[in-house]
């Protein structure tokens, strides 16, 4: 499938980020790319090795997550929000996304909170790519995206949709009555309007054993792909992660055997991978995961492009 993503060159090494999958590639050198927003073959993009943020001399993260709302409309345990954060006004939220827009970053990833409680979503992911520099995506629990997809469609680059359970009764379980229904209603959809959707699990001990299932789901849904997420023990999902957080090298074990369908691109989130990866909050600050993201250092307020441009290291809540 064509599809968007975004590309930069640094000291003359290539970086493409993908925004559905939240992948950063190597693509061969040289290889003759314009800067920004450009139309690749998703099958080629898998196939180049993923870029390491931590070896590359970059000015800015390749790629970040921006969550402008801490509002949700369900209460998962497993979050990782922290809830008492201040949210942005949307004056507020108009210059966040103008700094983040210049800043050079290759991808943006909407999350919340949920997102789609936001009225002006679409105006902030356009100004985002405004400039022709970045791709953007959302991250939902689905519950309204069937009532949004269209408007999204022309806004966003790709969409990414919660399901911690292939079966009805494993995702409500987690996210409450009824989520699933709405979530699988929304995936269709967004794929009737043509926004590529990427499933995502939080891969846990209670839901490890749908993994193929979800797979096959994904296929028959239309999905692009799935991403398996680890745990991270942050937020809400700090009590459940003695009972239900698995390490890398265990979600590796159930990851890797999987049959994937045709045409469906599979990503295993680790901790490790999700380590140094830049968040900016609902409250204007922006924070960077720590220790195998498990913690978070530097903490800086964001009031202009280059706030985003965090230290390896600092002072850590």
């Amino acid at each position: 499938m064509i599809r968007a993503f975004a590309a930069a060159t640094f000291d003359g090494t290539t970086v493409v980020h993908d925004p559905a999958v939240g992948t950063n590639h190597l693509p061969p050198q040289p290889l003759p790319l314009p800067v920004g927003c450009v139309a690749l073959d998703d099958r080629q993009v898998a196939a180049w090795p993923e870029a390491d943020p931590a070896v590359l001399a970059l000015e800015y993260p390749p790629s970040m997550c921006w969550s402008p709302i801490v509002r949700c409309n369900l209460d998962c345990p497993q979050c990782l929000d922290d809830k008492s954060v201040r949210e942005s006004t949307a004056a507020e939220r108009r210059v966040l996304a103008g700094h983040i827009a210049a800043s050079g970053v290759l991808g943006v990833d909407i999350s919340g909170g949920e997102p789609l409680l936001l009225r002006d979503l679409p105006e902030l992911a356009r100004a985002i790519r405004r400039q022709g520099t970045s791709v953007v995506s959302c991250t939902t629990n689905g519950w309204h995206l069937a009532r949004r997809a269209e408007e999204l469609a022309d806004s966003l680059d790709a969409i990414r949709v919660s399901l911690d359970g292939a079966t009805e009764a494993t995702h409500d379980y987690w996210r409450g009555q009824d989520s699933y229904r709405r979530a699988v209603a929304g995936i269709r959809a967004a794929v009737d309007e043509g926004l590529f959707v990427q499933l995502q699990m939080v891969l846990m001990q209670s839901n490890k054993h749908e993994a193929q299932t979800l797979l096959d789901r994904a296929a028959q849904l239309g999905a692009g792909g799935v991403t398996f997420l680890q745990m991270l023990p942050i937020g809400s999902g700090a009590a459940l992660a003695a009972e239900q957080m698995l390490t890398d090298e265990q979600a590796q074990d159930i990851v890797g055997p999987l049959a994937v369908p045709t045409d469906i691109r599979v990503r295993l989130r680790t901790r490790t991978s999700a380590s140094g990866f830049t968040v900016l909050r609902a409250d204007g600050y922006a924070w960077r995961n720590t220790r195998g993201a498990t913690g978070i250092s530097a903490f800086v307020p964001v009031t202009g492009p280059s706030d985003l441009r965090l230290p390896t290291s600092g002072s850590s809540s």
